[in-house]
């Protein structure tokens, strides 16, 4: 992987940081994006250059569909062409609400953070790959988003992300081809802290709703991504994969 170029988006924190960490391990140069956390970006950045890796963070909402094409021109420019896509950014309403009480400007937020935003991303993305014959694109979704099951209070971000889950298909069969793999991870309740620990980290602790016992951690993702992103990893392409120790978090949300 030494010399491969990683974009991760939503990377400054979370499972986006973690991520960025293991691919940088594995010798992976990183391009760290943000929107609001500069400054843990900018620390990640100096984290990563520790290693021995490049990195850069640049910031770019992309929820604002005119924003994919600078982002990556910057990445380009900075650090070549982006080999891995990492599309961990999206953004999430925690309240729980009803469609019907939904603003407009909020539907149009979460379909473009988590549907649009990422197909521009890799609309702008895909010509690169095509041309060095390699590629790997991840895009993030939640437990048995696959199943496209209801999720009542979460209606538009389902929607979104459930979309997502049939052009991760579809995009993986038009660009098996050009040896550009397209995968979908979907992490179950990994909460707070969580999102940055390794393993180990939580060695010992009990999560009683969790089939597995234990909490979810970042490793978890990051771990499985990494495996996604190997250049033995090409046979495996339009997958979606549960990352959840068995929990099935729409129905524990629903039963609470």
């Amino acid at each position: 992987m030494i010399g491969r170029t990683a974009l991760i988006t939503g990377s400054a924190k979370g499972l986006g940081r973690r991520t960025a960490i293991e691919l940088a391990t594995l010798g992976c140069d990183i391009a760290i994006n943000y929107v609001t956390s500069q400054t843990e970006a900018e620390q990640l950045a100096e984290e990563i250059v520790s290693l021995g890796r490049r990195a850069i963070a640049v910031k770019a909402d992309i929820s604002q569909p005119e924003t994919s094409d600078k982002l990556v021109s910057e990445v380009e420019r900075e650090l070549g062409g982006v080999d891995i896509l990492i599309n961990n950014a999206g953004p999430f309403i925690r309240e729980r609400r009803l469609f019907a009480d939904y603003r407009p400007e909020d539907i149009h937020y979460l379909m473009n953070g988590n549907l649009v935003g990422t197909m521009l991303l890799d609309h702008r993305v895909l010509p690169g790959m095509r041309t060095r014959g390699w590629g790997r694109i991840i895009h993030f979704g939640f437990g048995h988003a696959g199943e496209a099951r209801s999720w009542p209070h979460r209606a538009v971000y389902a929607a979104a992300k459930v979309g997502l889950v049939s052009f991760t298909k579809t995009l993986a069969v038009e660009e098996a081809a050009s040896g550009i793999t397209v995968n979908m991870i979907c992490p179950g309740d990994i909460r707070g802290g969580n999102k940055e620990k390794s393993i180990a980290d939580v060695a010992g602790i009990i999560d009683q709703e969790s089939p597995r016992g234990r909490p979810g951690t970042g490793e978890d993702v990051a771990r499985m991504i990494a495996f996604l992103c190997l250049p033995e990893s090409d046979f495996i392409t339009g997958n979606t994969i549960d990352i959840s120790g068995g929990l099935d978090p729409i129905r524990t949300t629903l039963t609470k």
